[in-house]
């Protein structure tokens, strides 16, 4: 099936890079065998089998449950985000947020995200430029509400001194990030003292012209809306049905934590999960639930068949759903990621 060209962003060939996509793809591979080393060295699958057969199917039933309904929240969210370029159904977005979950398991370096960002571009009849914006303002909520659940957590159970430490430093980072996006929106834009054509330095030019001045203004159209604020809310009933899906695994497997424990492990989870790396998160998503475990006192044993536990309770359910959601978006992986190759092969602006 023939795709359309507006969906992909036209760049300029980057030859000055520190690692190749080769190099940071061993680097992800590398880190994620070490990782699963560390965690399995001392590994009992009699134990594990043992524990597996104990499983509650009530509690896994309700974190699927939860989990996919964090995914259509976000797709409703992510619908708000994306009204200012155009109208967008709830079914488009949380089927184009599932094809990248999908992209994700299957594809290293999280390329779901570029997945996800191409289909919604395609689906809006737009540039794939229009709804980086969108996925910035996503991140950005996710990161506030993270950091105002850490507080919380700290009211309810006493946080090991370096979660408090990574804490603070998060609440700086979401505090400066925040900072910047409301200076982008609320601030006056001024006459640009020379057109883009007159710039003397043609290829910062174009960056400019092509990517920053879209994206400034992708925040600037959304952050003026009122389903903005909405967006905003929606991202806490996301981050909680996030956090209640993994605290019901962690219930299945006769794990009788509190829930501001599986919030605060969950957060480790995803903050150790955020660098691209392996296929699915693999290795990395073992080790990281283990060391949050670990930090309250889980035995690392025990800790380590629940990461596999949960990986499989919180990821056939996404295969499943994503690969049926990509077999009704009219396209394949292999199409976006040559759609997506001639994006980084092409010479001259994208129109």
């Amino acid at each position: 099936m023939a795709e359309p060209d507006h969906a992909v962003i036209d760049l300029p060939r980057g030859k000055d890079k520190w690692f190749s996509a080769r190099t940071k793809l061993a680097l992800g591979y590398v880190f994620a065998g070490a990782c699963l080393v560390w965690v399995f060295h001392d590994f009992h699958p009699g134990r594990f089998l043992s524990d597996f057969k104990s499983i509650d199917p009530r509690w896994v039933a309700l974190a699927v449950v939860f989990d996919v309904a964090s995914y259509v929240v976000q797709g409703l969210r992510w619908q708000l985000l994306l009204r200012p370029i155009n109208r967008i159904s709830l079914l488009s977005t949380t089927r184009a947020i599932y094809v990248g979950l999908f992209a994700n398991e299957v594809l290293p370096l999280r390329f779901g995200e570029f997945v996800r960002g191409y289909l919604a571009a395609r689906w809006l009849s737009s540039k794939f430029v229009s709804v980086i914006p969108s996925m910035g303002i996503e991140r950005l909520f996710d990161g506030i509400w993270l950091a105002v659940g850490i507080g919380l957590t700290a009211v309810f159970v006493p946080l090991p001194r370096d979660i408090a430490k990574a804490a603070d430093a998060l609440g700086f980072i979401i505090l400066l990030a925040t900072g910047l996006l409301l200076y982008v929106v609320f601030r006056k834009q001024g006459k640009p003292s020379e057109s883009i054509e007159e710039t003397t330095d043609k290829r910062s030019g174009w960056f400019r012209r092509f990517l920053v001045e879209p994206i400034l203004g992708g925040l600037r159209s959304a952050g003026r809306t009122r389903g903005f604020y909405l967006a905003f809310a929606l991202s806490l009933v996301f981050l909680v049905c996030q956090a209640l899906s993994f605290w019901s695994v962690m219930w299945s497997y006769g794990m009788r934590r509190s829930f501001w424990v599986g919030f605060v492990v969950l957060l480790i989870l995803h903050l150790g999960t955020a660098i691209p790396n392996a296929p699915a998160n693999i290795g990395s998503y073992q080790f990281f639930v283990v060391a949050g475990l670990s930090l309250f006192g889980v035995e690392k044993t025990y800790a380590a068949g629940f990461s596999v536990m949960a990986f499989i309770v919180l990821t056939i359910p996404l295969w499943a759903i994503g690969l049926l959601a990509l077999s009704g978006s009219g396209t394949t992986l292999k199409a976006i990621q040559n759609d997506l190759r001639g994006w980084k092969q092409a010479e001259g602006p994208f129109e």
